[in-house]
């Protein structure tokens, strides 16, 4: 009934560097394209802020409907390492047009359709990491967790990185270094990455999650998603925030990034530890108090280093769900990694479809903070919906 593909074997400390450089790598791209898109869209684009607001919503859902067709068919390939490498191959063309564009309409149909085909490559490359873990006996929990905190360790250095170069030398230079991490992350695809045997399903074998586990799948995809709604807010209006009503350096939006990812590590790590004693569900439980204290804060403090402090409930918020998240919709959607994977990264991107909006319209008609609002009722949703689901 199971027939295994035929696999060239590579020492597993080789693969292991692997995996972990292609997430540094994705991360780096990506902490150098979401944390400045909201200035380069003002300044450089120079658009109003609902109209920052319906580009984030577009390029959600350019992203969502392209990576998911990709997850379908991911998952029915033998390879999985070619979809990284054509992934990787687009997000470098989505990069250059950001990179030599400046007209509003041509990024955000050529421009987000490349980058949402590109972005795949990190979801893709975190379910080619499970099924290598599940074909060698590898602990698949901490294995992921310690992957996810090299997406962590590029946003100490991306977003700060990210600014500077973008103010200092301009926004070209910053996509197109954006571009050449793709272009690596892609070469190590497919000269350092193994071939996973993957399993020949009968086929009247349903590729769906359980029946016992549909509804468990949407309460936790809910959840990630008001979680996710909360941090795009928080990420589109926080540079402008400090800008314009704080009246701090710009340079202040990448140090609070970089402090955040930085102390995601060790939460990230400890949370992966603590599932041997505690469930996955009562861990993001966790995570979502120390949202709502996160979000509090950042409504009656105002000075650098309060707004610094506060990163430590930011890092538990998004720490946990990062890496707890995505492997509570491998466990309840067993044999699909990738689709599971690409699930947990389009909830997160479909939370842009509502907070790019969100952040736009009430920056422009009352102020940047009043997002810090909304974020209290999303993560009561959250609470609830993760109240319902299982294991």
């Amino acid at each position: 009934m199971l027939t295994p593909t035929p696999t060239i074997e590579k020492p597993s400390n080789l693969v292991a560097f692997a995996f972990l450089l292609i997430a540094f790598l994705t991360g780096i791209a990506s902490s150098f394209q979401l944390p400045t898109l909201s200035l380069f869209l003002t300044q450089e684009i120079q658009v109003s802020p609902a109209m920052v607001g319906y580009f984030y919503a577009i390029n959600a859902i350019i992203g969502i409907g392209l990576s998911q067709i990709l997850a379908k068919y991911s998952d029915k390939m033998i390879d999985r390492r070619k979809v990284i490498l054509y992934c990787c191959v687009l997000a470098i063309g989505g990069c250059l047009v950001f990179a030599f564009n400046r007209n509003y309409y041509w990024l955000i149909l050529l421009g987000t359709t490349l980058l949402g085909l590109g972005s795949s490559a990190n979801p893709q490359s975190f379910a080619l990491a499970r099924e290598y873990a599940d074909n060698t006996g590898k602990e698949s929990v901490m294995f992921s967790t310690i992957m996810r905190t090299q997406i962590s360790l590029a946003w100490i250095v991306g977003p700060p990185l990210s600014f500077s170069i973008a103010l200092n030398w301009g926004f070209d230079w910053m996509y197109s270094i954006a571009g050449l991490a793709f272009l690596f992350c892609g070469l190590i695809a497919v000269t350092l990455l193994p071939k996973v045997p993957r399993k020949k399903m009968e086929q009247n074998t349903p590729l769906q999650a359980p029946s016992n586990n549909q509804k468990s799948v949407i309460y936790l995809f809910i959840t990630v998603f008001m979680i996710f709604n909360c941090n795009g807010m928080y990420l589109i209006n926080m540079p402008l925030y400090i800008i314009h009503e704080l009246h701090l350096p710009a340079e202040l939006a990448g140090t609070l990034m970089g402090t955040a990812a930085g102390l995601e590590i060790p939460i990230m790590l400890l949370g992966g530890y603590l599932t041997q004693y505690f469930s996955k569900k009562a861990l993001i439980f966790t995570a979502l108090w120390a949202g709502f204290l996160f979000y509090l804060g950042l409504l009656f403090f105002q000075n650098t280093w309060q707004l610094v402090l506060l990163q430590f409930f930011n890092a538990i918020f998004i720490g946990i769900i990062a890496t707890l998240g995505m492997l509570y919709f491998q466990d309840l959607m067993p044999r699909q990694a990738g689709a599971a994977t690409t699930l947990f990264s389009n909830a997160a991107k479909l939370s842009w479809l509502v907070a790019g909006p969100i952040a736009g319209w009430l920056a422009q008609f009352w102020h940047y903070n009043t997002v810090f609002y909304v974020s209290f009722l999303m993560i009561a949703i959250a609470m609830v919906c993760l109240m319902k689901c299982g294991r």
